[in-house]
């Protein structure tokens, strides 16, 4: 027995190690299924307590406590919304209402006009009827309905999923207080989260792991605060244009347009549907020029304000952005389209530091490396 040991067999304990490791990896992965929604809400908080984090540094310069910065910043915040929503809440209310119950009537009125062209434009398609033949011109509504009837079903879920966000008021709320105590203990003492981490290294490895963390921390942090600042300027800026275009419902359409803005490329995209659905209401004409003014935004904010406020930003592939945005909304739902594109910002930290710099011997430029 001893021979087949020392020519490479296992022990009994060593057969049990590694059941037991696997074991106790698939009850993590069925743990972490579960509660998926949680980590995601509070991989948010931690996103939002790095941005905290550096207020709180500064007003600790100041030689104010980190507890007190902390809380003052928050309670800063939460009195500047308190203040406009006391101001503007019943306005924005009763459009967003309008907004909900104005959608599908504007989705049923695109399709009684898919409806009234169909006949033509199938006429056109098909083969010209011959000479002599008697038979009765037929039209083959099977497909086109069955298409129409998909893409009206798709938009009323999507639709739907969209507003429960905003209308269940009790998850939103609970879900705003998870992200906000993650953020503000995060915020007050990211040291002693920054040292547990640590613990989880070998000490050989655990200068170049604290490199890679600093790393992580200040791309989601860059990443987070460029986001603010384009949610902000975008709402502003499309609820003027809307007002000017006369769109109802314009002051609550620019504010989705400004909260969508944080989901990339996605965001914009479902922004506009209702949007262009509250045109239809006044006319296709109307809807064009919604159309127009969306394309014209989004060109704007690509060539002119995201360069401006995220030079050093995260560096991801629009397509592989897009990737995993789908992949993300299909496993998690609304949830995984916020938490998408930053979690591939921060993976995408260590693949650039840990594998193309260390192993391949390539330069890369990530934030804050340098400065770690």
């Amino acid at each position: 027995m001893r021979a087949a040991d020392a020519r490479g067999g296992w022990y009994s304990r060593d057969v049990l190690r590694v059941a037991a490791l696997v074991v106790g990896l698939l009850v993590a992965l069925w743990f972490l299924w579960t509660v998926r929604a949680v980590v995601c809400l509070a991989f948010l908080g931690v996103l939002f307590g790095l941005a905290l984090a550096s207020g709180v540094d500064r007003l600790q310069r100041w030689r104010v406590p980190r507890g007190l910065g902390a809380f003052i910043i928050v309670l800063g915040v939460l009195g500047v919304f308190t203040g406009l929503g006391a101001v503007a809440a019943p306005r924005i209310g009763s459009q967003l209402r309008e907004v909900r119950e104005q959608v599908p009537e504007a989705i049923q009125s695109v399709q009684r006009w898919v409806e009234r062209h169909q006949a033509g434009a199938m006429q056109l398609l098909e083969d010209p009827a011959k000479p002599g033949d008697a038979r009765p011109a037929q039209t083959d509504r099977g497909a086109p309905a069955k298409i129409r009837e998909g893409l009206v079903q798709q938009a009323a879920k999507v639709g739907g999923s969209f507003f429960a966000v905003f209308s269940s008021s009790l998850a939103v709320l609970a879900s705003l207080i998870l992200v906000l105590a993650v953020a503000v203990y995060v915020s007050v003492d990211p040291g002693l989260y920054h040292a547990g981490l640590m613990h989880l290294f070998p000490h050989r490895s655990r200068k170049r792991a604290g490199e890679v963390l600093s790393a992580i921390a200040t791309t989601l942090r860059r990443w987070l605060v460029s986001q603010l600042i384009a949610m902000l300027v975008i709402g502003v800026v499309t609820t003027v244009v809307l007002l000017l275009l006369g769109v109802r419902a314009a002051v609550a359409l620019g504010i989705i347009a400004g909260v969508l803005e944080f989901v990339p490329y996605v965001g914009p995209i479902l922004s506009a549907v209702p949007a262009i659905a509250m045109g239809l209401l006044d006319g296709p004409e109307k809807a064009l020029w919604v159309v127009v003014a969306y394309t014209l935004i989004q060109q704007a904010e690509n060539h002119v304000l995201i360069p401006l406020i995220m030079k050093e930003g995260i560096d991801i592939p629009p397509v592989l952005t897009i990737l995993v945005q789908a992949s993300f909304a299909i496993v998690l739902g609304f949830l995984g389209l916020l938490v998408a594109v930053p979690l591939l910002g921060a993976l995408m930290v260590p693949i650039k530091m840990l594998y193309v710099e260390d192993v391949v011997g390539d330069e890369v430029t990530v934030p804050g490396e340098s400065a770690a």
